[in-house]
């Protein structure tokens, strides 16, 4: 018995010491971080400066106002990620971030149409929009709406044309669909929308960061950046107009936009 207990003893000492050798391995001290942050800083203000100036690409959202609570209605979204996308109606009633209610539908991106082509894949997603659509208006026992405003999130790097049009710059998270590299992602989902018979409208197109970025603004006026660690990362934050150097001339009626980080 005690024999055991001694041996015992001594593996549990031999964990310990691997458990703290591995953290002192993984251990940042406090003058590396402030080194990092100094870099990034420097990245930042050389990607907001000029294109292609920067290991950061430090994209434009033309996203000049976010949600505050105030907002009132039926809204609808979009979000094609990395392995799922949702279809998703919510109802606010501008009180204070109050939520009336929302619906929210989830299905698995099928593994073929990662690398088919852009039509397949926005005839799939429309496809399932009309479902989701048609099944709402049962429910709800409600004539056709005029044309729905959609907001959509497309979690890939894209290179923003306005506040509703985007040019994708390149595929991640296991996608490889060449024919869509360079075309307005917005234009290929209204077309697929229209050819479905919807009556939508892509009235915003963001990312995953962004949209995280309004929803946290939109219960908290105090949230100004957000950053996302899943299949993907980026991150974006506010930033003053007068800031972003390589869009001189740039209008807002806020003074400030959204910047995407945008790194990976």
């Amino acid at each position: 018995m005690v024999g055991r207990r001694v041996r015992s003893r001594r593996k549990w000492k031999r964990v310990v010491a691997v458990v703290e050798e591995l953290e002192e391995a993984c251990s940042t001290p406090v003058e590396r971080l402030r080194q990092v942050v100094d870099a990034m800083v420097v990245e930042m203000h050389a990607g907001l400066a000029s294109e292609g100036g920067s290991k950061l690409k430090m994209l434009i959202t033309f996203v000049d106002r976010l949600p505050n609570g105030s907002e009132k209605g039926t809204y609808y979204a979009l979000d094609l990620g990395g392995t799922n996308f949702r279809v998703l109606r919510v109802q606010l009633r501008g009180e204070g971030s109050s939520v009336l209610g929302h619906d929210v539908e989830r299905q698995p991106i099928p593994q073929h149409l990662k690398t088919s082509t852009s039509k397949e894949l926005f005839d799939f997603i429309a496809s399932s929009l009309k479902d989701f659509i048609e099944k709402e208006e049962r429910i709800s026992e409600q004539p056709a709406a005029k044309t729905r405003d959609l907001g959509f999130t497309f979690s890939f790097p894209v290179r923003q044309t306005s506040v509703s049009s985007g040019i994708l710059i390149k595929w991640t998270k296991g996608f490889a669909i060449n024919d869509l590299v360079g075309k307005d992602v917005s234009e290929c989902l209204q077309k697929a929308m229209y050819k479905k018979g919807l009556n939508m409208r892509v009235a915003v197109l963001v990312n995953d960061s962004v949209g995280t970025l309004a929803l946290g603004h939109y219960h908290d006026e105090e949230t100004v950046a957000t950053v996302i660690i899943g299949t993907g990362t980026n991150a974006c934050y506010w930033e003053r107009v007068d800031a972003i150097i390589k869009y001189q001339g740039l209008q807002t009626t806020t003074g400030g936009m959204v910047s995407l980080d945008g790194f990976s």
